[in-house]
Parts: C-alpha cells; structure tokens; sequence
C-alpha cells in the first residue's frame, strides 16, 4: 500500500494549498517576478512538511525517475554524520572555489533563507530558478503519488535540488545528507565518494538508542563503487561498523586523522595534516582539526574518483578563508552604537556539538572582546533549545567550560512549535549548574536587548533556528552585510 497521511481532511487541504500556489509560481514566472515565484513555491513546498518525517527511498527513487534522473549528471560526495557535516562541506567548497572548480552545495538546515539549501559557488541559487525547479518536482511528485503516495517535504526538495543543478549545468555536487543516511532521501543519489564525519547519539527517534546502531544507518551510504571518507572515531565501536560496511562493499576507504591542532584564537587553527605538514583552518574551534582532516582526505578521494582535482595550493588557501555561518561565527561589534564586543554564534543543538563548544572556550574565551572599557566581564550566553534535544545533557556539556559555569545566560526560545518554553529551559541551566545568573526573554531579539545590559562577549548557541534568527535581525541592522540569502521568507531548521 502506499504509504499516505491518515486524515482526508489534512489530503485535501493540502492538496489545495498546494495548488494555489503552484499556480501563483505559474504566473509569477511568466511575469518574470521571482521573488513572488519563490514566496508561492515555498508556500507549497511546506505543505508537504505537514506530513512530518517519512523515511524510506521509494518515494526519492521514483520522484527523481519522474524528473528524468537529474541525478545521474552529477558527480561528487554525500557526507554524513552527527556533527561536523557543515564544517567539511565549507572546507571542501572553499577548496573547490580556490581551485575554480565550478560546483554546489547543499547546506543543512539553513539560517535565513530556504534557498540556502542549494548553493552554487557558495550563493545561495537565485529565487526564480529555484522556484521553477520546485514546480517541477511538485509535478513529479504529483505523477507518483497514486502509486508510492505522497512525497514529503524534503524528497520534493531533494528532487528540486538535482533539477536546478541540471538546469544549472553543475555536475559536481557535495551533498549534505539530511537524517542518518540509510534511508534518508539524499541516498537516493550516488556520487562516487561516501563520507561519514562521526557519530553520536542524536535524532534517537529515527536512527536508534546505540552509537552502534546510529553507526549503521550513516554507514549505508558507502555503496558499491564508492570511496570511503571515515572520520569516526572507535566511541561505540562506531568506527568498526562503518570499516566493515566499507570492507563489505569492496570500498576503498582512508580513515581521516588530524594531527596536532594549534589555536590561533580569533582567526582559526593551524593543524597538521597527514602528507601536508601545517594547514592553517579560517573556521574557529579545536574540533575543526578533525573536520580538516576529513575535508582534506575527500578532496583526495574526489580527484582518486575522477571527480574534481585540487591543487595543494588550492586546498591551502580555501582551508584558510573558509567560513561556516552560524557555526563557531564570530562577529565583532555586532551590536553597534560603538559596542566593540564580540558575538560568537553556534548551533551547538547536541551534546556533542556543546561539548566541543565548551571546549573550544578554553582557546577562545581569553581573545574574545568585552563591551568598550569592561575588562574580565563573564560572557553573556544566549540560549534557545528545541523540545526533542536532551536538554539536560546539552546544558550539562556546556557546563563544562568554566567560562560558562560563570556567564550570565538567557534563556529564549524561538517561536516554532518545538522550541523548549523558556522557563523549563532555565529550570535545566540552573539544574546543570551552568551560568551564574539566568534570566529570560520572550525571544531573540528581547534576548539581544537583555544581553547589552551586561557588558561581556556574547554567545549564542543550542540552535540553528536561534542562529538564524539573530543573523536575520543582524542582517536587517546592516551589521552583516546580505549574503544573497536574505529575502524575508524562512522556514525551518533545527
């Protein structure tokens, strides 16, 4: 049977606000409005996003079918893993970018924009072209519904992803995979080089309790005909599962290892790197050493596959201005008005992801600038988590940096339905004993205002959806300057 929502009512109210906006994208796009087509084929792109998660590949397989297979023009890497996933895509991208090598990427989520989604060069794909290659993936999706039922959200996105860049005429792609790997939507396109960053526990719901288990599902990317890219390390015997997928399939795989990292405080890391001595990294965060080494070892595997060649020189002068927004993102003098203080943003929305943030405040904390005239002041950190985290355990590993044990935090939240209330956050913060002060604010930018009345650096980390709204409100002051993503119409994150 196939797989369809259970109430008829949510079918035909989807069903019509889909069709509405279809046809609004129609006349928008013979009128040459793209804004307008974009704003519409959002409107019916969510829709689908009612329907929640679905995992599985039929419905991928058969949409890109319908498509004509844009898939099968492009060549590349689908990364996955718990975190990190972000940080070697940039790495690799910039590389590419140095080396002018003509590719897309496929960021995930996105802060401001949907269109960050699907990024050409580093530019989020303009609001007409991807408003028609949505249109065209909502009509695939509408030719196999009867027959493998509805598609969700993010199949109809990843379909419209490979549609642009074959209107695009990209044909090499780093694709970031959306949830697990096994049968997340993404896996329905094979580029040639399969990398898995690490694995932790995360989105326990769709891929398991165990790193073993959790393990599994990011190692069924490597198929066949690939090269392998492991970054993972033996924590839960993670790293033997996906050796024995590789070993299985008959993939050739290298194990990426960083060397010895070296803080440069406020403008990256040097890290040694196997084969290449020093590499200094223009991202910020000891961590990003291992990330390095696994961007570093699927540039190898992506010109070993023919795919894309990168000169050392390359590789060095993208590893050094490399950038990842919202991730370890540090932006002086971001409230204005002669505020020299810093404002570091990271999504940091697990365990993992705050452990390496508490960690990376050893480095950081003593080179981050406070208010104009404050010396020694405790950092502010502005906090918004959502509901389906484990909370407790996040909070917990931000506790682990002394900086924070003494910050002043806020508590906010983000205005989506899965955002934790503030009050249940603080009750964690104090809980964990992380902060020396908690407070809370209705949300970010009340948030904002309540941070300037402390005088420390400011830190705003536990989601991307708190990430991207403070960039947005940033982007609008003209403190960051509108990366082309900016187009007032935003939609989820995590």
């Amino acid at each position: 049977m196939p797989d369809q929502p259970s109430d008829p009512q949510l079918i035909l109210e989807m069903r019509d606000r889909v069709a509405r906006a279809r046809a609004e994208v129609v006349r928008a796009v013979g009128e040459g409005r793209g804004p307008d087509a974009w704003r519409a084929a959002l409107v019916a792109l969510e829709s689908r996003g009612r329907f929640g998660i679905r995992m599985g590949l039929g419905r991928s397989n058969a949409l890109l079918r319908a498509l004509g297979s844009p898939e099968t023009g492009v060549r590349g890497a689908l990364v996955a893993g718990t975190n990190g996933k972000g940080s070697v895509v940039a790495l690799v991208s910039a590389a590419l970018r140095a080396a002018g090598i003509r590719h897309a990427t496929t960021p995930k989520p996105h802060l401001v924009s949907y269109r960050e989604r699907v990024q050409i060069d580093g530019q989020p794909l303009a609001p007409l072209p991807f408003a028609q290659a949505v249109a065209r993936a909502l009509d695939a999706a509408d030719q196999i519904e009867e027959r493998v039922g509805p598609a969700t959200e993010f199949e109809i996105l990843v379909g419209a992803i490979f549609e642009a860049l074959r209107q695009e005429e990209i044909t090499t792609a780093i694709v970031e995979v959306g949830l697990g790997g096994r049968l997340d939507a993404t896996h329905a396109w094979d580029g040639g080089v399969a990398v898995v960053t690490n694995v932790g526990l995360d989105h326990q719901q769709y891929l398991g309790d165990t790193i073993e288990a959790i393990a599994k599902e990011k190692a069924a990317i490597i198929v066949r005909g690939d090269r392998a890219v492991i970054g993972a390390s033996e924590r839960g015997g993670a790293l033997d599962v996906i050796r024995h997928r590789a070993q299985r399939v008959g993939a050739p795989f290298t194990i990426a290892r960083a060397g010895a990292t070296r803080s440069l405080g406020r403008d990256g890391i040097e890290v040694e790197l196997e084969g290449r001595g020093a590499v200094r990294v223009g991202l910020l965060g000891r961590h990003q050493g291992a990330n390095a080494a696994v961007a570093a070892a699927t540039l190898d595997a992506l010109r070993d596959a023919g795919i894309a060649s990168v000169s050392d020189d390359a590789l060095r002068a993208g590893f050094a201005a490399a950038r990842w927004p919202g991730r370890m993102e540090l932006i002086p003098s971001a409230l204005g008005g002669g505020d020299e203080r810093d404002l570091l943003l990271d999504g940091a929305h697990n365990e993992d992801g705050a452990a390496a943030l508490a960690a990376s405040l050893a480095d950081l904390a003593p080179h981050l600038r406070s208010a104009s005239g404050a010396r020694n002041a405790p950092l502010v950190l502005i906090l918004a988590v959502m509901a389906d985290k484990s909370v407790a355990e996040l909070s917990a590993a931000l506790a682990t940096s002394p900086a924070l044990r003494a910050a002043q935090v806020i508590c906010t939240t983000v205005g989506d339905v899965r955002s934790l209330a503030p009050d249940q956050l603080a009750a964690a913060v104090r809980a964990a004993k992380l902060g020396a002060q908690v407070q809370i604010a209705a949300n970010p930018n009340a948030a904002l205002l309540a941070a300037a009345d402390h005088q420390g650096p400011i830190i705003a980390a536990g989601s991307l959806y708190l990430v991207g709204a403070i960039r947005g409100e940033l982007m609008r002051r003209g403190v960051l300057p509108d990366d082309g993503s900016r187009d007032d119409v935003a939609g989820s994150a995590t």
